[in-house]
């Protein structure tokens, strides 16, 4: 095996395809036993992190999974525990369990194994479209669209958006993230709100699968760290005091970063501010509402908000809405969220 981190040499991109269907492809490998599938490509890895991009991770495995079931069976709800970080650059093998195959539903367990250890499991849960009658003679309801300030439904970004160059980057492409708080509620965390929109670059060609699988991949991006925008952490490996030391082409990344995320203007703000010392999924949850409706290459808007944290761990809830304000799904992620602990004075430490 060579270092391309694929079990199989890569195929070449295709281009008939957006560029989040080829980052996600899986391909079976009936060789060594049946629905048991390898990444195509090499997973990214985003800098600073322990471990590969857990997004790709669940999008795969639903890619998986989905390979394992009749095409008028359609997911509903997706639940996810990450257990070990993903190395970049070892293939990945994902082994689906079909645990159970019924008339109405039917259940997968996919579990992501590299050197034969387990990293991620999840199970997938499946229900045969139509099968509960007609929409007309069901219980029904949904979240509306939130508003703007004037009452009017939030609106997406014009189709020609540009972000800036430093944050173009990946298979999907988003708005800077918004930090929206009720009046009187600016100095509590639990009743601020983020939002973001975001849609993956190009058109998606593999139809509801693959737009769903897309979906599950944006799904983990900035999740957890919703805990950090509300409480304000300092999150960048420098003390804030020391911004003006850095090379002018850093400052500016940093202070794009800081701004993109719904920081602030100025990073230099952030001084005494408490800093984040740790921070990992542990574990993801999906419920996908109208999986026929999810289009993936257009506008979807990001809202989330965090009812709890403490001991050490944080929950943040997640709505994704198309920008006809159909609410598409409904997400629920835990993790680890520690702040940095101060460094001891050498003074005063023992010598002994």
């Amino acid at each position: 095996m060579d270092n391309r981190a694929t079990l199989l040499r890569p195929p070449p991109p295709d281009p008939s395809k957006a560029p989040i269907e080829n980052v996600l492809e899986v391909t079976e490998l009936a060789v060594l036993g049946p629905n048991i599938f390898t990444n195509a490509r090499k997973p990214w890895h985003p800098p600073g992190a322990r471990g590969i991009y857990g997004g790709a991770v669940i999008a795969m495995c639903l890619a998986a999974a989905q390979r394992t079931v009749a095409d008028d069976f359609l997911p509903h709800s997706c639940h996810c525990y990450f257990l070990l970080a993903g190395a970049s650059a070892l293939p990945i093998l994902f082994h689906v369990e079909q645990v159970r195959d019924g008339r109405s539903f039917a259940t997968r367990t996919v579990q992501a194994k590299q050197r034969g250890r387990c990293i991620f499991t999840t199970t997938i849960s499946f229900v045969k479209e139509g099968s509960s009658g007609s929409p007309g003679s069901q219980v029904s309801h949904s979240s509306a669209m939130p508003a703007d300030d004037s009452g009017r439904p939030l609106q997406p970004p014009p189709d020609d958006f540009v972000e800036p160059e430093s944050m173009a980057q990946g298979p999907f492409q988003g708005t800077k993230i918004q930090i929206v708080s009720p009046p009187g509620g600016e100095n509590d965390p639990g009743k601020k709100i983020t939002r973001q929109w975001v849609r993956a670059r190009g058109k998606i060609a593999g139809g509801t699968a693959a737009h769903l699988e897309a979906l599950a991949y944006v799904s983990d991006s900035y999740f957890i760290g919703t805990v950090t925008r509300i409480h304000n952490l300092w999150r960048f490996p420098f003390d804030p005091k020391d911004f003006d030391t850095l090379p002018s082409d850093l400052q500016e990344r940093v202070k794009t970063l800081h701004q993109w995320e719904g920081m602030g203007d100025d990073p230099r703000e952030m001084v005494g501010r408490p800093t984040l010392g740790m921070m990992v999924s542990l574990d993801h949850t999906i419920y996908f509402h109208e999986p026929r409706k999810v289009l993936a290459d257009e506008w979807m808007l990001n809202e989330m908000e965090s009812p709890w944290a403490g001991d050490g761990r944080g929950v943040v809830m997640q709505k994704i809405y198309s920008k006809d304000g159909t609410l598409l799904a409904t997400c629920v992620q835990e993790g680890l969220v520690r702040l940095a602990q101060p460094k001891p004075d050498a003074a005063k430490e023992s010598k002994l």
